[in-house]
Formats: C-alpha cells, sequence, structure tokens
C-alpha cells in the first residue's frame, strides 16, 4: 500500500511540474549605427521607410489619402512628411515623424514603432531625409 500511495504522490508531483513553462521575451536587437561612418549603408526610403508605415497597415489605417494627414500611403507619403512640420534635419531626434512613433512616447497610443523601427527612421533624417 505504501508503493501505491509513494507512486501516486510522484506521478502527481510530476505532473505538476511539468505543468510550469516559461516564455522568455527576447528583446529586439537594435543595431547600433553611427551616422557619419562613411560605411554606413544610405537608407532607402522606398525600401526601408514606406514599408514602415503601409506593411499591416501600421500608419496607414488613419494616415491614407482623404484620412488624417499626413498622407503615409506609398506613393504620397514622402511628399506629405517632407517638410520642417515632420522632419528636422539639424535635429533629428526632434522630428516629429520620429519623436511621435517612437516606442518611449507615450502620449501615442495607437500605433508605435518598434525600437528597430525607430533606430531605422532616425538614420534615414540623419542622412538627409532623402527620397531614394
Amino acid at each position: 500500500m505504501k508503493i501505491i500511495k509513494f507512486l501516486l504522490v510522484a506521478v502527481v508531483f510530476a505532473l505538476l511540474l511539468n505543468q510550469c513553462r516559461y516564455s522568455f521575451i527576447v528583446p529586439e536587437e537594435i543595431p547600433i549605427i553611427d551616422p557619419k561612418d562613411p560605411n554606413t549603408p544610405q537608407v532607402s526610403f522606398a525600401k526601408e521607410i514606406v514599408p514602415i508605415f503601409v506593411n499591416g497597415e501600421n500608419c496607414t489605417s488613419c494616415h491614407a489619402t482623404g484620412k488624417q494627414l499626413p498622407d503615409l500611403s506609398a506613393d504620397k507619403a514622402f511628399a506629405s512628411i517632407n517638410s520642417t512640420r515632420y522632419i528636422n534635419k539639424t535635429t533629428p531626434e526632434q522630428s516629429k515623424i520620429y519623436t511621435y512613433l517612437s516606442p518611449e512616447n507615450s502620449s501615442q497610443h495607437q500605433k508605435k514603432y518598434t525600437a528597430a523601427q525607430a533606430a531605422k527612421v532616425l538614420l534615414w533624417i540623419q542622412q538627409g531625409a532623402k527620397n531614394n
């Protein structure tokens, strides 16, 4: 009888231990890029920045033609944000297109950049915010 009780306790204990699972969140890797380094590749607006705005309707669910400004649809995004209102080339970290959607901004609750996307947008502005 003692063996049966021992086995029953062991099975229950094993089942309880088996239920403990841990989900580890792997932190997003943010590339550290020096914009003054001549070997740093140019960020392409069309290939790297526009997809941030349009993929999965990140921004274009609200900021598209006929909706809220700026228009971030693929064909109008550059013309719509290419002003001192959204891009500050002298102090890129203060650009509204960067700060408003930054992960650190607590006033924006809708959509935000991931840390990697924010770094990419900032680098694009630091490189002159070209329509390339």
